[in-house]
């Protein structure tokens, strides 16, 4: 079964980002206009083929290329607590905060029941950290920390 990615980005995360697309397995966002930084995010692997227990947002350049990368944990943001409780698993057990794109008998897609607040709000912070919102013109612009001047009643030392 496929990921449903774009289903996925659109219905569990409702990221707040408006210029904004899926290409394969990867969610494409341009938070703050005119920036050359791009946010990409992808389901993080585990150590067995099609699991994943996270998402990897990584912050692109055109010329530098990833200039950082982050996981954020299903199990760390609670996305799946509600299905897992349901199921009877916890931390260490198979399945535990985990979907796997390998149930072609199912009918519903590998994140059923996912509750995104936790991921949403944690890359609504990330994307903040790396795309601030600009200066209204109700809140000034940072300035620069002052500079300390030379004390003028120190002078040098001889031997």
């Amino acid at each position: 079964m496929a990921l449903h990615v774009q289903q996925f980005f659109h219905d569990v995360l409702a990221l707040p980002f408006d210029e904004h697309t899926v290409v394969g397995n990867a969610y494409y966002a341009a938070p703050q206009p005119n920036s050359a930084l791009r946010l990409r995010i992808d389901f993080a692997p585990t150590i067995r083929h099609g699991e994943y227990d996270g998402l990897c947002l990584r912050v692109i350049h055109p010329d530098q290329g990833v200039l950082d990368t982050a996981i954020l944990r299903f199990a760390d943001h609670g996305t799946f607590a509600r299905r897992d409780t349901a199921r009877d698993l916890v931390a260490g057990r198979d399945g535990y905060a985990v979907i796997r794109d390998w149930h072609a008998h199912s009918s519903q897609p590998p994140w059923h029941d996912a509750d995104g607040t936790g991921l949403r709000t944690a890359i609504e912070q990330y994307a903040h950290f790396w795309f601030p919102p600009p200066p209204t013109a109700s809140q000034p612009a940072a300035r620069p920390a002052a500079q300390p001047t030379p004390s003028t009643s120190a002078s040098p030392r001889t031997r």
